[in-house]
């Protein structure tokens, strides 16, 4: 055996604290998330007694967080309660599908193959927990990510779209402020209609994110009209653009009576130069139509935004004799309460609503299959 060094000595040390710091920190991270998902299938299960029970599932959550709480303190509260819930909704299949793909106990996947199709979840797992050890059944865990990445992931509607965001922060180590970074830059969209995914990657850990608002639309209006073209790659910008090139066609062959006045109108205030980007006037309602595309989630700065631009409209361009200026904000996901107390109960000019990208079946399946 040769000598080490005291310098040496102090790097093996540092190195193997650092490493059991690491691995006590993904055994914490591991532990709370399967925790939280089994508190939502105790959650479920309790519900699904009786359709009354089920019908006072807001109550029930109430009354449970005040017990929890002073009992456990922090973390439980009902909108986490209500996370936990829906986190055992949604991934349910995919924990069954994990734990009998990954069982390497003999007895215990016999069990699980065994078992009747109508088992619980709440059956096989009561089977894991008394024939394997900690470690073993953290080894099993289908769940790589923190509670954190998984509460944004929730905020997907689309099953697809979520589980490709789910591969992604898994195999790049994404943390959770980068998981919201990338959704924000619509980087699943922006890959589906690319040709060339690998330069779309890389442009997107660069951190190209589009700042700006942007045009919108109706409730939610799904752009099925779109038919966007593959190209060799898709930034943001070129997202935005495809997107508004088809809405203002769109508008126009829908007819009703939109009339198309300008496109990114920019107007001056205070030295500051802002765009609009697309300006339409309606010819039965008698007013403007300002439209915004969002190709993130709304924020409040948007509606503020919005609410400068239809000021500004009513203000200086309508005439007396026109009703006031309409304005639309198309956004991917919106937040009923950031919109409610914005805008105030009186709003009657500013929308927010939700857009919705459709894909050719066999592009998203192909995605897929690349991540």
């Amino acid at each position: 055996m040769s000598k080490i060094t005291t310098v040496q000595l102090f790097k093996n040390i540092k190195t193997l604290v650092e490493k059991s710091k690491q691995e006590l920190y993904v055994i914490a991270n591991t532990t709370l998330t399967e925790t939280y998902f089994h508190i939502g299938r105790l959650i479920v299960d309790y519900e699904q007694q009786g359709s009354k029970r089920a019908a006072y599932a807001k109550e029930t959550l109430i009354n449970l967080s005040a017990k929890l709480s002073a009992a456990l303190g922090k973390g439980v509260s009902v909108d986490n309660l209500e996370n936990m819930r829906k986190f055992y909704l949604l991934y349910k299949d995919d924990y069954l599908k994990y734990i009998s793909k990954n069982q390497k106990s003999e007895p215990v996947a016999r069990k699980l193959k065994t078992a009747p199709k109508s088992e619980t979840v709440s059956r096989k797992s009561d089977v894991i927990e008394k024939s394997d050890p900690l470690a073993r059944k953290l080894s099993l865990s289908p769940f790589k990510l923190s509670w954190t990445h998984y509460v944004m992931l929730l905020k997907i509607e689309n099953p697809i779209e979520r589980k490709f965001y789910e591969i992604e922060a898994t195999a790049e180590n994404w943390s959770k402020r980068e998981l919201h970074r990338q959704y924000e830059s619509a980087l699943f969209e922006r890959l589906a209609l690319s040709r060339n995914k690998a330069k779309v990657k890389e442009l997107s850990k660069k951190g190209h994110i589009v700042e700006k608002p942007s045009d919108a639309i109706k409730d939610p209006y799904i752009l099925e009209f779109l038919d966007l073209q593959e190209q060799d790659f898709y930034s943001e910008s070129d997202l935005e653009k495809a997107i508004i090139n088809k809405l203002e066609h769109f508008l126009l062959e829908l007819g009703k009576g939109f009339l198309f006045v300008d496109r990114q109108k920019r107007i001056k205030m205070d030295g500051d130069d802002y765009k609009i980007d697309l300006v339409f006037y309606h010819r039965i309602l008698r007013c403007f139509v300002l439209i915004d595309l969002k190709i993130g989630t709304l924020q409040h700065k948007d509606l503020g935004q919005m609410q400068m631009y239809v000021n500004y409209y009513d203000e200086e361009i309508k005439a007396a004799e026109e009703n006031k200026t309409i304005g639309i904000i198309l956004c991917k996901n919106k937040k009923e309460s950031t919109i409610k107390y914005t805008l105030g109960k009186g709003n009657k000019q500013i929308f927010a609503s939700k857009y919705k990208v459709f894909f050719p079946e066999k592009q998203i399946l192909k995605l897929i299959r690349e991540q």
